[in-house]
Order: C-alpha cells, then sequence, then structure tokens
C-alpha cells in the first residue's frame, strides 16, 4: 500500500468491501475516473490516441465482457466517447459499453443522486456500492453520448448510431419501462444547444416519431421547456422594469429565439392522431408503452388466452364472446392512451403559445392553427385569448388569424362582440397584395353571408368594397364585385344603394356654386354621405350613400373588369369567391390571350408614318407648345421686324 493513497471512496465503504478487492483496485479506478473526467479527458486525450491502438480498444472491450475482474476497463472506455476522438474509436468503445450496460440496466439503481441522497440498510453492502457506481459511468456515458449528438464536429453517420444508442437506453434504461430522464435530458440539449442541430431533430422526426410513447414523452419534454422560457422571461422582466432598461429586454428574447425555433420545429413536424390511428393499434417504442393508471383492468388479448379458451371446450357463442370482451378492453385502454396524448398535446401547445414569438413564427403558427392543431385539442376555446389577441395587432397577423377565429366562433359558440368592427378595418388596399388573401376573402364571403346580419352592417361593408375598387389592382376589382354581388342577392335590404340615383335628399346639397366661366347660374352638387375614413361601420353612413363606383368600373381601364361588371348585372345566383380570390395580373393576361376575338383591329398606312400620333387623333385639341409657335411667328412676320430685318 502506498503511504497516502488516493481514495475517492469514504472510508466506511472501503471497510466493506470484499477480502479480493485490493488497494490496487481502487486505485487504478480512481485514476481512470480522473481520466474520465473531463478536465483528465482534456489533458490526456492526446495519449490516449497514441497510447491504445484500435486493436487494443477491441481487446480492453472483449475483456470487459468476458470477467467481472476486467471491470476497470470501463473507465478507460468512457474516455473515448468524445467527440475529439475518431468515429472509430468511438464506435468500438460504443460497442462495448452498450453490450456491457444493457443487461445490467434493470439491476441498477434509478440514480446515483437519488441513491445517496436516501441511502437504505443494504448500503454497507459491497454490491450495493459497485451497483452505484456503475449507475455513475453509465450517467456518464449517457452525457457524453449527448454531446457528440449536438456536436458539430463528428460525421452524420457517428451522430446516427449514437442517437440509436441513446434511443436504446431510452427503451430499456429504466428497468424495461421508458426512461423518461434520460429523454428529457435528449430534448433539453438539443434545444438548448447553440451547434446546428437541424440533423438530429429530422433524424427524430423520421425514425422516432412515428411511435405514440415517444410522441407522448416529448409533449411532456417541451411543455417544461416552455414553462421554464416563460419563468425566464417574467423574471427577466422584473428585472428590466426595475433598472429600467431596454437593450437587456431586447437580449433576453434573442436568447430565447433559437431555442423557440426549434421547440416549434418539433411540434409542428410530429404527426398527430388522426381518426383512423385513434381506431387502430398504437405502436409503441418500448415495451411498456403509456404509463395507464388502471393498467390491471384493461388487459391486452394475447394468445395465451386464446389457447386456454380452446382448451376449455366451451361453445362456439362463448369462445367468440370472450374474444369480443377481450377486444373490448383493449379498444377501451387505445382510448384512454389517445385521451392522455390529447391532454399533454394540448398542455404543450398552449404553453407554446404563452412565449413571446417571434413574428416568423407567429405566422407560421397561425397559417396551420386551424389545420393541425385545433382539431387535436381537447377544448379548442383555450385558443381564444391568443387569437383574439393576434386578431388586434392589425395588419398581416390579423388577417392570418381570422381563419381560427372564424371557427371558434361557428364551431364552438365563441361570443366575440368586436369582431365585425376589426374585420371591418382590416379592409385595406394593403390586404389585397397579402399573401393570404385568397384564404381572406373566401372567410371575408362566409363571415359576411348570415342573414341575420344588420343592414347597417351589410351597407358599411359593400360601400367600403366599392371605394376600394377604384383603387386596387384589377384583379382586386374583380373579387370586389363578386363579393359586393353576393351581398346584394343575399341583403335585399341594402339594394337602396342601387337604385338610388341621386344623393340630392338633403338641404346641405342644394348648394349653388358658380361655374367656371363665372356666370350666376347654379347647380346642385351630389354629396357622398359615406364617410371612408370612419372604423365604426355603425357611424359610417353608408345607408345614405350609393354604389357610384360600381358604375365606374363599368368604364374601367382594363377591359377583362368592365365586361365582367356587365355579366354579372344579369346572373341571379351567388358568385364563387374562390374563382377569383387567387387572381393577379398574370391570370388576366392570360385569360386575355385566351379569349376568342371575332373583330380585330387592325391599322393599314399607305405609307410610313413620320409621326406618332397624327393630327386628326386630337380634332378639336390645342397644345401649349402649338400656341406658343404661333406666337413666335406672328411676331416674326409683324412690320417692325421687317423693316430690321431690310
Amino acid at each position: 500500500k502506498p503511504k497516502t493513497p488516493l481514495l475517492l471512496v469514504s472510508a466506511a465503504a472501503y471497510a466493506v468491501l470484499p477480502s479480493p478487492v485490493s488497494c490496487k483496485f481502487i486505485l487504478r479506478s480512481t485514476a481512470a475516473a480522473k481520466m474520465a473526467s473531463p478536465a483528465g479527458r482534456n489533458q490526456k486525450s492526446r495519449k490516449s490516441k497514441s497510447k491504445h491502438s484500435l486493436k487494443e480498444l477491441k481487446a480492453l472491450g472483449q475483456q470487459l465482457l468476458s470477467s467481472r475482474s476486467h471491470v476497470n476497463n470501463l473507465p478507460l472506455l468512457l474516455n473515448f466517447i468524445s467527440p475529439e476522438f475518431p468515429p472509430q474509436y468511438v464506435l468500438e468503445s460504443l460497442l462495448s459499453l452498450q453490450s456491457f450496460f444493457t443487461p445490467l440496466l434493470p439491476q441498477l439503481p434509478p440514480s446515483s443522486s437519488k441513491a445517496h441522497s436516501a441511502p437504505s440498510k443494504g448500503d454497507d453492502d459491497a454490491e450495493v456500492i459497485y451497483r452505484t457506481w456503475l449507475r455513475s459511468k453509465f450517467d456518464h456515458l449517457v452525457s457524453s453520448l449527448i454531446d457528440i449528438v449536438i456536436s458539430p464536429q463528428p460525421d452524420p453517420t457517428l451522430r446516427e448510431v449514437v442517437l440509436d444508442a441513446i434511443m436504446e437506453f431510452v427503451k430499456a434504461g429504466n428497468r424495461g419501462k421508458f426512461h423518461s430522464a434520460i429523454y428529457h435530458r435528449l430534448i433539453h440539449n438539443i434545444v438548448y444547444s447553440s451547434n446546428p442541430v437541424d440533423f438530429i431533430v429530422e433524424l427524430l422526426v423520421s425514425k422516432f416519431f412515428k411511435y405514440s410513447d415517444i410522441r407522448y414523452f416529448t409533449y411532456i419534454s417541451l411543455e417544461k421547456l416552455t414553462r421554464t422560457f416563460e419563468a425566464k422571461q417574467s423574471s427577466d422582466n422584473k428585472v428590466e422594469n426595475s433598472s429600467g432598461g431596454i437593450e437587456e429586454r431586447n437580449q433576453s428574447s434573442e436568447r430565447l429565439e433559437l431555442p423557440i425555433h426549434k421547440v416549434h420545429y418539433l411540434l409542428a413536424h410530429m404527426p398527430t392522431l388522426d381518426d383512423h390511428e385513434e381506431n387502430s393499434n398504437l405502436e409503441m417504442w418500448s415495451d411498456s408503452g403509456i404509463p395507464l393508471k388502471d393498467e390491471s383492468q384493461t388487459p391486452k388479448p394475447t394468445k395465451t388466452k386464446d389457447k386456454e379458451l380452446k382448451s376449455s371446450k366451451q361453445t362456439n357463442v362463448s369462445h367468440l364472446l370472450s374474444i369480443w370482451l377481450s377486444e373490448l378492453l383493449w379498444v377501451i385502454s387505445t382510448a384512454s392512451i389517445v385521451k392522455k396524448m390529447k391532454v399533454k398535446f394540448t398542455n404543450a401547445w398552449i404553453s407554446f403559445l404563452r412565449l413571446p414569438l417571434p413574428l416568423d413564427i407567429y405566422k407560421e403558427v397561425l397559417a396551420t392553427l386551424h389545420q393541425t392543431v385545433m382539431p387535436n385539442l381537447g377544448n379548442p376555446l383555450m385558443l381564444c385569448d391568443f387569437l383574439t389577441r393576434s386578431y388586434d395587432i392589425g395588419g398581416v397577423v390579423s388577417v392570418m388569424s381570422l381563419s381560427s377565429l372564424f371557427i371558434l366562433m361557428t364551431k364552438h359558440g365563441l361570443e366575440y362582440p368586436d369582431f365585425y368592427d376589426k374585420l371591418y378595418a382590416l379592409l385595406v388596399p394593403s390586404v389585397f397584395m397579402a399573401k393570404h388573401r385568397a384564404k381572406f376573402f373566401e372567410l371575408l364571403d362566409s363571415c359576411l353571408k348570415s342573414p341575420l346580419l344588420p343592414a347597417y352592417l351589410a351597407a358599411a361593408f359593400t360601400k367600403r368594397l366599392s371605394r376600394l375598387s377604384l383603387v386596387v389592382p384589377p384583379s382586386g376589382a374583380m373579387v370586389i364585385i363578386a363579393l359586393i354581388h353576393n351581398l346584394l342577392r343575399r341583403h335585399p335590404s341594402i339594394n337602396c344603394l342601387v337604385h338610388r340615383t341621386s344623393n340630392n335628399n338633403s338641404e346641405a346639397e342644394r348648394d349653388s356654386v358658380d361655374n367656371d366661366d363665372g356666370s350666376g347660374t347654379s347647380r346642385r352638387l351630389g354629396v357622398d354621405h359615406f364617410d371612408n375614413e370612419e372604423s365604426n361601420p355603425v357611424k359610417s353612413n353608408a345607408l345614405r350613400s350609393s354604389l357610384w363606383e360600381v358604375d365606374n368600373l363599368r368604364h374601367h381601364y382594363c377591359p377583362h373588369v368592365s365586361r365582367y361588371v356587365d355579366n354579372v348585372r344579369a346572373k341571379t345566383t351567388e358568385m364563387n369567391i374562390k374563382d377569383f380570390s387567387s387572381g393577379s395580373y398574370a391570370t388576366i393576361f392570360a385569360a386575355e390571350i385566351r379569349r376568342r376575338v371575332k373583330q380585330v383591329p387592325l391599322g393599314f398606312y399607305k405609307m410610313t408614318p413620320t409621326t406618332l400620333f397624327s393630327e386628326s387623333d386630337f380634332g378639336g385639341w390645342t397644345f401649349k407648345c402649338e400656341e406658343e409657335a404661333s406666337k413666335q411667328g406672328d411676331e416674326s412676320s409683324s412690320p417692325s421686324k421687317r423693316q430690321r430685318t431690310e
């Protein structure tokens, strides 16, 4: 024995070690533990590469698997599980360590920290100390594997193999059950990693998200992460409010931007429970699957039960009845699993939507919320706060939130009194150039379809749209014509806007004005009472106006629009907005090219023209340049100038 032995175990543990275990073994394990530590690993990495070859590393693994007396090879092999070593060394060490730990995992304690914090009566046994030591080495192995997964240096093949090894440990690491702690550590490190982990996330999505239990625990992990984000954001806001710093608030939001992108990617690419999947057998990664409270009451039908039924010589009726009962119990358990997954799905998404989302993530969420998220929520009305807050923002965000909010109002009974006022405010020229304008126009037509809509509100929307038709592109004018046509067909009470020929109904409109020539004759003004700048449709005075803008569209510069106005007037059925909502200059030009014209205007010239326009094209017009030229000609022909020239 050395005079000053460096032992890392306690004196009590050293006293209870069996006699075959010598101090030499403890010293070697201590040195190996130091080498396996991060500091020792950085110092000894180059020496280890030169000291051990690949064949020697393979021999160390075979010795570890052959006998328990070679357990000192375990810390040495752990030293090679690092991104600093070549992939061949990492793979060789990983194969040996995975083969060593897989059969021992059911015998290991739950966690090294828990074992030390809550000691039992068997702690004095050397076998317990040995298993606790193995547990600590296993935890160190998992941490090293996660470091390789999130590290940008290893090649993709190595990272894929390491991810498969981690998921195998997740499958059997908790005594045959799903090891949620290891999986949560993996998700936590992926989300918080500053390195690009798109490859690993795509592997998780493509290879493992098809299993229901992995999706179940992913929802749990993401909910925990989003709650930590929310707690950090609230704590940062308190500190910033006390100090009054705006730059610190921007820095805290920038720190959370990358993790929020990763959480959204995982949530958005996770397959949801469809109707056909709810009625079928759910595919599980681990043998235990998703934990249920009443697992004993809902057993899964097995082949042994079928054999017992056959051997009992019962009648065919009783045999079929027993099979039906067993299948019914399995359907009940499947329904309970689907119900639990919906709860975790709801909690994860609601926690995520409480975060300060970046603008690009905000738009992506609103674009798919009504299709992928809302049908799978336990109670879709939980989204009302998020959607109403988004609808009040204005602009493109309000347009994109209209789909989900409309579903909540029509299918789930949401009452939102300011809905039509906000919708009225969204009718601006910029919405006709928005990316999601097609869906917006379809929803606008659906929102104005109810026969219970008040006349003043229908008239306000009709007048607002007709005023916009004067400033929007031709494709937008065609959509407006279809919307106005549908509103007039659905609400006969606003037909007065069409049949009113004059707006001179008030005394203010009877004021006289002088003509341009200064004569005293008077004429009546046609005043439009509609206030286009008013945001409240009640105060817009739309019922006192007329649709004179639609009559102007009959003389639109685009022939496609002018022809469409005349064609719509003869129709008695409603128009399908979907046929015009995606229009643009390109679609109008393509339709004009495909149009067959019977009489084509042609121009023939007997001789090559010398000017762009002839004098006959502008009959009765006098231009300023011509007047000046004529004046100069008159002055040059005056007698005084003639005398000077003479």
